[in-house]
């Protein structure tokens, strides 16, 4: 298997810019794996495919108001910024984008003066490790300054309506700088359905780094170094997957980000409650140990995200599922369309 295995052509006009007006007016995708049948549903159709006994399992986290705008100490030079995790030592790991290559000592005024920043060590992947200064909280001045980090491929900045839409209504732990985009399409609503249908609901965190839109640029896939994303699983969802395992239901991960950590923690069958952080990469061939059938977006090509699609549903039964949803012209990455995938 190589990368190029996982490369396909995406019309740019099928990528969607918004959200739609209502999150579970989204399109579903149904593909059985084992007859190879393709169904075209809407998300709002979902708890018809699950039973009673099934369990759901939600990523929680929420999305930072991570990128910050300012300016350089000693030029006025106009810097960007993406926090993506504090370290233990104290330091912000971050992006930061300006005119000229970040160095050692480079000192700068963010969110109106409320952040001051100074560049204590640069990464040997682009990243810097930025020492921050700031008057209030930091949570509060990112909260009130910070904007929320729309992901690449959707050309515009964040305006209000994302505050809301590109969160999940049942966020909670914030740490993510991209949402887990899958959980986008539910409301109260189908989450109440879902539990009159009989399908229980469990929740675990993994706060979503930038890395989940790095391509793999390696030939070979096994050569590809995965960024860790933490992750929490907390001991009432072990007991949840492992009463709806023994009674024979079936554990529904909702996302990819819930497949990794789900598979991360649970190696051999027997999933941990606990915290750790991640860089499972899951790619053809692979054995999935708790997941039973995934709901996720559709996914960039060359990516990790459609390798794990991929790996789960057969790489011929993907081609074939994308290859119809472009036909059909789905709506395509964060804000677009889902695909169930059953056994």
């Amino acid at each position: 298997m190589k990368t190029s295995d996982f490369h396909y052509e995406l019309p740019p006009e099928l990528i969607a810019q918004h959200p739609l007006p209502e999150r579970a007016a989204s399109r579903m995708m149904v593909v059985h794996r084992g007859s190879e049948a393709i169904e075209h549903k809407m998300v709002s159709d979902l708890p018809a495919y699950l039973a009673p006994g099934d369990l759901a399992v939600f990523n929680d986290t929420r999305v930072m108001r991570a990128r910050l705008y300012g300016t350089k100490h000693a030029s006025g030079g106009r810097v960007e910024i993406l926090l993506l995790e504090e370290t233990p030592a104290g330091t912000w790991r971050a992006l930061l984008h300006a005119s000229r290559p970040a160095r050692v000592g480079m000192e700068m005024d963010l969110a109106e003066g409320e952040v001051r920043a100074r560049v204590a060590a640069i990464g040997d992947r682009g990243e810097v490790y930025l020492e921050l200064q700031h008057d209030d909280d930091l949570p509060t001045v990112l909260e009130r300054r910070g904007v929320l980090p729309l992901p690449p491929y959707i050309r515009r900045e964040a305006d209000r309506a994302d505050d809301e839409r590109y969160q999940t209504v049942y966020a909670d732990r914030v740490g993510a700088v991209a949402a887990p985009t899958a959980g986008l399409h539910f409301t109260s609503q189908l989450l109440d359905e879902l539990r009159e249908r009989g399908v229980n609901q469990a929740f675990l965190t993994l706060h979503v780094g930038w890395g989940t839109f790095k391509p793999v640029r390696v030939d070979d896939p096994a050569m590809h170094h995965m960024d860790e994303e933490r992750y929490e699983i907390p001991p009432k969802t072990v007991q949840r997957v492992t009463t709806t395992r023994s009674s024979g239901g079936r554990v529904v991960a909702v996302g990819t980000t819930t497949v990794r950590t789900l598979e991360t923690a649970g190696p051999n069958g027997a999933l941990a409650p606990g915290a750790g952080r991640s860089e499972l990469f899951i790619y053809p061939p692979y054995d999935f140990q708790i997941v039973d059938i995934i709901l996720t977006n559709f996914h960039l090509p060359g990516s990790t995200l459609l390798m794990l699609v991929g790996a789960f549903c057969g790489t011929d039964l993907l081609w074939q599922a994308y290859a119809a949803a472009i036909q059909q012209k789905y709506r395509f990455y964060s804000y677009g369309d889902c695909m169930l995938i059953l056994p």
